[in-house]
């Protein structure tokens, strides 16, 4: 199964870093935010991922043509160029680096990728700026069940993000930021079914406005209501409190759910 996530924004709360790189590149550990978010999916055996590249992704592609040499021993025989490499420690993942357009909404991104999606059955999508010990398994299980286009995984954190009006784990109302109120919000990690394509309408569309919103009004966006770890990377702040989770051994994204 494919698990896209976008990469494409320009991060301007992240100006400090941003700057020189796109915000999925921003190190947590020495390793960038990207990296945490595919080893949250590989651990529950998603190891095929679909990046939607925008702002700076040619730095995404260096990191990535890069990353073999990066994580092994190397001999250069330099009279012929040849590369030999010894004990590599690189994931078994199948990454694929697709330029969505500087500018192009996230619902464009993701209908950029239609052709590449499409034929492939029920797939997986994420921001590439949020981790969390949500349960993938049991999140493509109980969006399997519901047998709906769509489930995104609904989160308490403040209420500056997306809030979802829910009942009996169906959407009932998507409202991307509202600007008071507390409860569920728009944690990512969805689950679709090609047929979300059909809500998609062309370069400006923002996934999370009429597409969400016209799905949860048909009842087809599902809630699958995580109530552990969450946190997106917005700011510095949101960036050093993820690095000081890191530093004390005990990062909640990175324990296997159970």
């Amino acid at each position: 199964m494919k698990t896209v996530i976008l990469c494409g924004g320009l991060g301007t709360r992240l100006a400090e870093e941003t700057q020189i790189k796109p915000k999925p590149m921003v190190e947590i550990g020495g390793r960038p935010m990207l990296w945490h978010i595919m080893k949250i999916y590989e651990r529950h055996g998603c190891k095929d991922f679909m990046l939607a590249l925008g702002y700076k992704g040619e730095v995404i592609k260096d990191y990535f043509i890069n990353y073999h040499a990066r994580q092994s021993n190397l001999t250069v025989h330099l009279k012929n160029g040849q590369v030999d490499y010894s004990n590599p420690t690189a994931e078994d993942w199948r990454v694929s680096l697709i330029d969505t357009g500087v500018n192009t909404m996230t619902g464009g991104r993701l209908l950029r990728l239609k052709t590449q999606m499409q034929s492939g059955g029920t797939f997986m999508l994420t921001y590439g700026d949020g981790v969390a010990d949500v349960d993938v398994t049991a999140l493509l299980a109980f969006h399997r069940a519901h047998g709906k286009l769509a489930t995104v995984s609904a989160v308490r954190p403040s209420a500056r993000f997306g809030g979802l009006h829910i009942g009996d784990r169906q959407v009932l109302d998507f409202k991307e930021k509202p600007q008071s109120g507390e409860g569920w919000i728009n944690g990512g990690f969805f689950v679709f079914e090609p047929g979300v394509f059909d809500f998609l309408a062309d370069d400006a569309t923002v996934l999370e406005q009429s597409p969400l919103e016209t799905l949860a009004r048909k009842g087809q966006l599902m809630a699958y209501q995580h109530s552990g770890y969450w946190q997106c990377m917005d700011t510095i702040r949101d960036r050093d409190a993820l690095q000081a989770l890191w530093d004390s051994g005990s990062a909640p994204w990175m324990k296997k759910s159970q």
